[in-house]
Order: structure tokens, then C-alpha cells, then sequence
């Protein structure tokens, strides 16, 4: 795809994080933007930065786990803007939590917002992409798409089958006029440690802490891992440049940051040890990785702890 103006953009979690700088690196780029969020609150906040761009951009509050509501959108989108020319599935959460201590609940709550919904968006938006001169089909997976770590038995599944579905979906899509992506993000300045599930013994450290937080020398509240996350990977911003920069030049798997090239790298050479790899470059990385916006970008306030049940 040459570029975005003009065109369609649908944009999952778009009240944070990547969600919100795709849409307003989309909409800099000339694109109108159908922006869905379950929040209502930071999804109006994302429109009302959109206002400064002379696009179009629509507001739809919408629950991706809702399968209904999911094959009701592309209608909705249409209505408000006539066609869709891109699709980004990038809605996330996670749970921090052994399988054996993880409940069903938690284990539907990943399951259906990470790639259930992944699927049914690729099917209701497919028949209206392929209408198109050109179009995009981007899914989000992650790093954790490739490897693995105690404690994210759900988030592994749910993003593993991410990328084999959208990977097979590149290939049975190759000569048509749909472009798919894989995006693996590695880690990213955003809020879903913040807004994450945690289920956490005495005796047990999170995959979090264990990732990070040991090798900083940080607590092992939430509070505490969520602010480093947020305030120590690389800004959002920058991540969500990467990303369009990919869906230009047609990558079909768009690797995000020198982190999840690496720990790619290290998979392929260790593949059952490569954890052994990572204290290598995690702290330099930590330290060094681009955490400022990209200029002129609004800059996120942090967000509270979701209040427990």
C-alpha cells in the first residue's frame, strides 16, 4: 500500500497505547478512522485528538469478546464512511498466572478479546477488504507470539494461534488485492500491564518480574511493574510508526523493536533454552530503547488500576 490517504482505517483498542497513535498517525497521513474502544471514556478522548486532522473519523464503542456486535461493524463503518481499506486488530489484555491457578473465566477473557476476536474480525471485514483497489488486514500479535514464559499459558495460546492463523491467511490471500500482517510487538510503552489480570501467590514471581523487574531491582507490586512497563518500553508512538511503515513496504510479518528481533533470533538459535539469551540484551535494551514520542504526539497519561471484583 503506496499510502493512506483517503483511505478507510478500523482500528481496534483504539483508546490507548498503539491503538491511539495508529489513528493519529493514520489520520496525519490523510486516512479517516472508524476508531473502536470498550471505553468509552479514553475512546472519546482519542476522537477528540482527531479533530485535528481534516479527516473523517468515527466513534464506535464496541466490546471485541461480542461476536455480534463484531459482525454488526462493518455496517456501521460503512454507513459512516462508505468502504474499509484497512483493518487493525489490536485489542489485547493479558493474565499473569500459572495454567493450574488460572480460572475458566480468565482463561474465555483472554482467549475471546486476543484471537477469537482476531478471527471474527478477519471474517467480517474480508468480503468488504477485498472490494477494495487495495487493503490491509492487520493483526496484532506479540514477541510472545514466538516464545514462551511461566505464568502466560493463555496469552501464549491466544497469540501463537494469532500468528499461525494470519500467517496462513497470507498465503491463501497472496493473489488478491488484500495485503495481510502479523505484528510482533516487543516491549511496548503501554497500559496493559495496567489493566492485566494478576494472580499472584507469595511464593510465586510474576513472568513480569521475573522478565524485568529482578534485573531493574523493582517491587513486585502491580503498580510498580505497570509504570515500568509503561515508562520503559519503547513509546507507543514510535511502535505504531513501525507498524504503518511495514503495511507500506508489504510485510507480511512486521517485527516492533531491536527486542523482538532479538529474542526472534534467539528462539531460531536455542529453540527450547532461549531465556538463557535474555539477560544479554534486556538490560541494555531497557536503558537504551527510544522511549520519548514521536515529535508533535499527544504524550498518555497513565491510567488507574482497574478496581478487583
Amino acid at each position: 500500500m503506496k499510502n493512506f490517504t483517503n483511505k478507510v482505517a478500523v482500528i481496534t483498542g483504539a483508546g490507548s497505547g498503539m491503538g491511539r497513535y495508529l489513528a493519529i498517525l493514520l489520520a496525519q497521513a490523510g486516512a479517516n478512522i472508524a476508531a473502536c474502544e470498550i471505553n468509552k471514556t479514553t475512546l472519546a478522548e482519542t476522537v477528540a485528538m482527531l479533530a485535528d486532522y481534516p479527516v473523517k473519523a468515527s466513534s464506535h464503542i464496541l466490546d471485541v469478546a461480542d461476536k455480534t456486535a463484531i459482525e454488526a461493524l462493518p455496517a456501521k463503518v460503512i454507513a459512516e464512511h462508505g468502504c474499509v481499506d484497512l483493518v487493525f486488530n489490536n485489542a489485547g489484555v493479558t493474565v499473569d498466572s500459572t495454567f493450574e491457578d488460572l480460572s475458566e473465566s480468565d482463561w474465555d477473557w483472554v482467549f475471546n478479546i486476543n484471537l477469537q476476536a482476531v478471527i471474527n474480525s478477519s471474517r467480517a471485514f474480508l468480503p468488504h477488504l477485498k472490494q477494495r483497489p487495495e487493503a490491509a488486514l492487520i493483526n496484532t500479535s506479540s514477541i510472545f507470539g514466538m516464545i514462551a514464559l511461566e505464568r502466560q499459558s493463555v496469552y501464549h495460546t491466544a497469540k501463537f494461534a494469532v500468528r499461525g492463523f494470519t500467517e496462513c491467511l497470507a498465503k491463501e490471500m497472496k493473489d488478491s488485492t488484500v495485503q495481510i500482517h502479523c505484528v510482533h510487538p516487543g516491549h511496548i510503552g503501554t497500559n496493559i500491564v495496567t489493566n492485566a489480570r494478576m494472580n499472584k501467590s507469595e511464593e510465586s514471581a510474576s513472568s513480569m518480574e521475573r522478565l524485568v523487574g529482578k534485573v531493574m531491582g523493582l517491587g513486585d507490586s502491580q503498580e510498580e511493574l505497570a509504570k515500568f512497563f509503561r515508562e520503559n518500553g519503547m513509546h507507543a508512538s514510535r511502535a505504531s510508526e513501525v507498524i504503518l511503515n511495514g503495511v507500506r513496504k508489504k510485510r507480511s510479518r512486521i517485527m516492533v523493536g531491536t527486542d523482538a528481533k532479538l529474542m526472534d533470533l534467539a528462539q531460531r538459535l536455542t529453540p527450547m533454552h532461549y531465556e538463557k539469551l535474555f539477560p544479554l540484551f534486556t538490560l541494555p535494551l531497557t536503558l537504551f530503547r527510544n522511549k520519548k514520542p514521536i515529535k508533535g504526539m499527544p504524550v498518555e497519561e497513565a491510567s488507574p488500576l482497574p478496581e478487583k471484583a
